[in-house]
């Protein structure tokens, strides 16, 4: 109670760490636009202009960037799961390694993809 009464009289924003809540490192669909953070409109996006609908597509691809991080890192505990099992069959541990290959090749044009995407949104946000 002592803490909200501070906020309140030195207009710190106490509801602005709510904004931008992400489960699992996924940003919400409008992480780069603007917010009024207020006690009665928590977390509403603020549309500006028609550059805002290059945010939230921005926002859309890097949500979908770090799902494709999530499911490489599947796919490299799937790879190592089935390099176990393979038993020295010389068929199935090509295989597996093929597939761990494949997934940490995806795993890094994921996470460079993510990076650049929230570089360049960064940028247009800022401008």
């Amino acid at each position: 109670m002592i803490v909200f009464i501070y906020a309140l009289a030195t207009n710190v924003e106490i509801f602005a760490a709510s904004c931008k809540k992400t489960f699992l490192g996924i940003p919400p669909w409008y992480k780069y636009l603007p917010t009024s953070d207020d006690a009665v409109n928590q977390c509403v996006p603020v549309l500006k202009g028609l550059n805002d609908i290059w945010l939230i597509g921005l926002a859309f691809i890097e949500i979908l960037a770090r799902v494709a991080i999530y499911v490489a890192i599947g796919f490299t505990i799937y790879a190592g799961i089935k390099y176990s099992a393979s038993r020295g069959n010389t068929d199935k541990v090509n295989s597996a390694k093929y597939t761990l290959l494949d997934a940490l090749t995806g795993l890094v044009i994921a996470i460079v993809a993510a990076a650049v995407v929230s570089f360049v949104a960064e940028r247009i946000s800022q401008a």
